[in-house]
């Protein structure tokens, strides 16, 4: 693949959001009146919301302490909780764990599909996160290759999804491979010990296997699904000057990595325990943060080719379930509002 495609200028692809669409990323927001005149500002309470590896904006945002100081005012305590998954996001976003959380776009439509009152208010990346990983002397080469062998994936995220996506334009069954429901780390574990001949990896766990040896041996970022911040539908409508805060943030942390981009690699490489190069791989050659934030037309265009998927595999009961999820999902209401300059700033 031709990474020079993907990401005009290093510096850009270290930085910020891509363009992708935004003419239409409002058509379906639910209004939450993030901060609609007059509202009355949350005192006191907590703000529950993650942070991951596959998120760098929001391990920005931890590192440099904005929401605390943000929401010190008002009497917020912070509370941080580190998603290992887009699948343990949504477990905890479900289970009121957590009010804000980090997925792929594939497992937010899929929460929704199956009744999780989420939205996503911000796209945080358009990723190449994940790919199919085999070990040198495995021989496999291609993804024919996987029939009657096993490979490890995480159901319910993206590189779950982007295995299907694989097998299904291979025109390989997925009766003729065994898949291994396993945690990302615990993949990788897997196929370095040879349980299983292949794995669906997610960076940066990906790039320090591939840095031990492994090989991707499948790429197609097509097949990854952008990052969502989701957050939950009782947190926007009680909360939404403390969500709006959120979402400030967020574009603040944006503007952040386009002018520190050592630092952002630097930052992931200390939360996720990878050398810095792999995390300067991971950042510049397979993280495009030069995404348009307003969830819309953009990811519609990605989630309808992934939706009938979920029908297939029985992981939605039917077609209407997912055109409804795509209908309510997005809610671009607070990427509309935002203030960067609000963080962080002396007055």
């Amino acid at each position: 693949m031709n990474r020079r495609a993907l990401l005009p200028t290093l510096a850009l692809a270290t930085a910020l959001p891509l363009s992708l669409s935004g003419c239409l990323a409002g058509e379906n927001a639910a209004d939450t009146q993030a901060v609609a005149d007059g509202a009355a500002a949350t005192e006191g309470g907590a703000l529950n919301i993650d942070f991951a590896t596959y998120n760098p904006l929001s391990l920005i945002i931890k590192d440099q302490g904005w929401l605390e100081e943000e929401l010190a005012a008002q009497d917020i305590t912070v509370n941080w909780v580190q998603s290992a998954g887009s699948n343990k996001a949504n477990e905890a976003l479900r289970a009121g764990a957590i009010d804000v959380g980090s997925t792929a776009g594939s497992a937010a439509l899929l929460a929704r599909s199956n009744g999780s009152p989420i939205k996503a208010i911000d796209i945080y990346s358009q990723p190449e996160w994940a790919a199919l990983v085999t070990l040198p002397d495995s021989g496999i080469t291609s993804v024919e290759d996987l029939r009657g062998r096993s490979v490890a994936a995480t159901r319910g995220t993206d590189p779950y999804f982007f295995l299907l996506q694989a097998l299904e334009a291979a025109g390989v069954d997925q009766s003729e491979v065994t898949i291994e429901n396993l945690q990302h780390a615990d993949g990788r574990a897997a196929l370095a010990s040879g349980a299983v001949d292949a794995w669906s990896g997610l960076d940066p766990i990906m790039a320090a296997a591939e840095q031990d040896g492994a090989q991707l041996f499948f790429r197609d970022i097509d097949y990854n699904t952008y990052g969502f911040l989701n957050a939950t539908e009782d947190f926007l409508a009680e909360k939404p000057d403390v969500a709006q805060t959120v979402v400030d943030a967020y574009e603040k942390a944006r503007e952040w990595a386009k002018e520190n981009p050592e630092e952002t690699a630097a930052i992931l490489a200390e939360v996720a325990a990878i050398d810095p190069a792999v995390a300067t791989a991971v950042i510049i050659d397979r993280t495009n943060l030069e995404v348009d934030p307003a969830p819309g037309d953009a990811q519609r265009s990605v989630l309808e080719k992934i939706g009938p998927v979920f029908v297939e595999t029985g992981d939605v009961q039917t077609q209407q379930q997912i055109d409804d999820a795509l209908g309510s999902l997005f809610d671009a209401s607070l990427v509309e509002k935002a203030d960067p300059a609000s963080i962080g700033s002396d007055s």
